[in-house]
């Protein structure tokens, strides 16, 4: 049995404490040793894919592809991305003298990258195998220990996950695997660990961040979204349509940046936007019906949809199957939609789509400021038109002419705004989160001055190194200099 996810009746508080002793080992190796174990795991990972793929959930709505495409390729990518930078992103840096105020002159500055200990990571049941993945191999790399507690119905890829670092020669106790159930969250987050990375819904966040708020536990929340994708007039209706039918069917409809809301920029003329909304009902209706399962999920959408039809919306919808336990939705399209609807403003694993008309790029901002998520957003169009919009969302990743499939970019920051979130994980800026800035400041020289209690003289010579160095005119610098140097005369 793999000693990463094997259960004993120790306490989570003793299983943390085996973790930090091991951390301890770990982040004392160099980073290139801690790299070569992960170079080694990408090249398992890559020979043994069926290991990975068949672990996944039979649950999510996706084709073997898909996995490999969402969930394997990215997360072999991002591996492969810390193998190639993490030692230039960790190095310590030591500062030189420019920029130095003179009167520090004899210290030397540092600043290191420091791992935080153990780190919780909290995945997602949507994407069970990426967005943790990457994340754990971001906090190894960094020097860290990792506790993984899966989304329901995601151990079983975790623990392979876990195995395949074990056997490229992760050190004993720096992975483990927990239980995938709720119970599971709350221990770990009782054992204390030093960060969190919460992956999942914005009503879990709440509650994760409410208890690491007893212990003031650092953390990362990539939360959900209900992300717009923004039609300038001149967006090419095809692509456009193609790319929200992708959208809509990608994990059966379980994405977190999945668009939601589609904003209409120009006349609020329905008849100006047919060619576009006949190119979607064209595509959606190509879509086969995704098992929707979930009463709470089932209910949450009838509910969203009568206060839609309520506030004058149109729903189109292609034909709904049924079985004894689900049922196998198409896409939903609600035409006339408002920002003030609850649906606009609403976090739901769905395929459903919200058109709102927008008369120009204000009411765009407007409809954006209604909903309180900014994970992303996409925006078709000209280019230069869209890059000066973007200028103005607020969003966590900004698309142009394109959905979600750029995000995979292992260079590229992921984290949101607002309700969706806050700090990244990914790209340097990820890796740079697993760890705390720690500056190592070293005095030179034999001088004790600086410890000499203070006089009105001192008050004198500090007066004039502040107009010196900070005053608007040079008569006035040059004043503060002459006034520094008689203080100091009257010093010695």
């Amino acid at each position: 049995m793999n000693s990463a996810t094997i259960t004993t009746d120790c306490t989570e508080v003793d299983l943390n404490a085996h973790a930090r002793l091991a951390q301890r080992s770990w982040a004392a190796l160099p980073v290139s040793h801690r790299l070569r174990v992960l170079k080694i795991a990408r090249g398992l990972f890559a020979r043994n894919t069926a290991n990975l793929v068949e672990a996944i959930p039979a649950t999510l709505a996706r084709t073997q592809a898909d996995t490999l495409a969402a969930e394997v390729l990215p997360l072999l990518a991002g591996c492969r991305f810390l193998e190639s930078n993490a030692a230039r992103l960790l190095k310590p840096k030591r500062l030189g003298r420019a920029g130095l105020p003179f009167w520090l002159a004899g210290v030397s500055s540092e600043v290191y990258r420091a791992p935080f200990g153990v780190v919780l990571i909290i995945g997602p049941a949507n994407y069970p195998l990426f967005l943790p993945g990457v994340q754990a191999l971001q906090a190894l790399a960094a020097g860290n220990a990792v506790v993984w507690k899966p989304g329901r119905g995601g151990r079983a890829v975790a623990e392979v996950f876990a195995a395949t670092l074990e056997h490229a020669g992760l050190p004993e106790g720096l992975l483990r695997v927990t239980d995938e159930a709720v119970e599971a969250s709350l221990q770990e987050l009782a054992a204390s660990p030093d960060k969190i990375v919460f992956t999942g819904s914005a009503q879990a966040a709440r509650s994760v961040l409410a208890a690491a708020a007893e212990t003031l536990t650092p953390c990362i929340v990539e939360a959900s979204g209900s992300d717009a994708v923004i039609a300038l007039p001149t967006a090419d209706p095809a692509r456009l349509a193609q790319a929200l039918a992708f959208g809509m069917r990608l994990n059966g409809s379980e994405t977190c940046m999945a668009p939601r809301r589609l904003l209409l920029v120009g006349s609020p003329e329905r008849s100006q936007h047919e060619p576009l909304l006949a190119a979607i009902r064209t595509e959606f209706a190509k879509i086969e019906g995704i098992p929707y399962t979930d009463p709470a999920k089932r209910q949450l959408l009838r509910d969203l949809l009568a206060d839609a039809k309520l506030h004058g919306a149109e729903v189109w919808q292609g034909e709904a199957q049924r079985d004894a336990d689900a049922i196998f939705l198409r896409p939903i399209l609600i035409l006339n939609g408002t920002p003030a609807m609850r649906v606009a403003r609403t976090d739901i694993f769905a395929p459903i789509l919200t058109v709102i008309p927008c008369p120009d790029e204000q009411a765009v901002l407007e409809a954006q400021q209604a909903c309180p998520f900014g994970l992303t957003a996409a925006i078709f169009g000209e280019e230069a038109a869209a890059l000066r919009l973007s200028e103005r969302l607020t969003a966590g990743t900004i698309l142009i002419n394109d959905l979600i499939v750029p995000t995979a970019d292992p260079r590229i920051p992921f984290g949101g705004r607002r309700a969706s979130g806050y700090g990244v994980t990914r790209g340097p800026e990820g890796l740079l989160e697993m760890t705390a800035a720690k500056s190592v400041l070293t005095r030179r020289g034999k001088s004790l001055q600086h410890y000499a209690p203070t006089t009105k003289t001192h008050a004198g010579m500090f007066e004039g190194v502040i107009q010196m160095s900070h005053a608007p005119t040079r008569a006035e610098r040059w004043a503060g200099l002459r006034r520094m140097i008689d203080a100091a005369r009257k010093l010695r």
